[in-house]
């Protein structure tokens, strides 16, 4: 068993309160019996956090709306869990969720697990989500911090330019200044001659 899921498993059981219920969901290798319990009514969070888990880690798709759900709870343990099931299920459906979710502004404060999900998936919609977040991150007196240094961190590691503008407007806030210095260090190079010579060319046949 590999830390993610015993520290899952180990959480769950003490909300389960120890029961039978949990130690024959946590032992079973039926997965139908797992999906059963994401659409039978009545079935408790911790009941559907661990079918949804472990058939997201198995690469079965019919976790993925639970999965999605838990991606945007309340409880940061909930959210890392999902977070680490969706990168492994292998649903194309999983990038464009996670970009919805950290760029939804009335749900911002839980942010933080979808922009680090964008960032492990490195999916066409990752850069453009983290660049919207990043500059609603950018505006005085903004609260979320974490969310904002999640964005440019994952902006660096995904060493895309079009991140260049925004990571040097965020220079300009010390809480963001350190990452962004690193993380427009592992921009590419390349792109920014190439961009100076091409402006070059304009102004000379303007």
């Amino acid at each position: 068993m590999d830390e993610e899921l015993r520290s899952l498993t180990e959480r769950l059981r003490q909300e389960s309160g120890g029961s039978a219920a949990f130690d024959a969901l946590a032992a079973t290798e039926d997965p139908d019996e797992l999906a059963e319990v994401l659409t039978a009514p009545g079935q408790p969070l911790w009941a559907r956090e661990l079918a949804a888990f472990r058939l997201g880690r198995a690469g079965d798709r019919r976790a993925f709306e639970s999965l999605v759900l838990l991606l945007n709870h309340r409880d940061p343990p909930r959210c890392a869990g999902a977070a680490h099931a969706l990168a492994r299920l292998g649903d194309p459906r999983t990038a464009r969720a996670a970009a919805a979710l950290a760029t939804n502004e009335l749900r911002v404060a839980y942010a933080l697990h979808p922009v680090r999900l964008l960032v492990a998936l490195r999916a066409p919609e990752s850069v453009p989500a983290l660049i919207t977040t990043l500059e609603r991150r950018l505006r005085p007196h903004d609260p979320y911090r974490r969310v904002a240094l999640a964005c440019v961190e994952g902006l660096g590691a995904l060493g895309d330019p079009r991140a260049r503008r925004v990571l040097t407007e965020a220079l300009a806030h010390p809480a963001l200044a350190e990452a962004a210095v690193h993380a427009l260090a592992r921009l590419p190079k390349g792109e920014e001659k190439a961009g100076a010579r091409s402006r070059g060319r304009e102004k000379r046949t303007g």
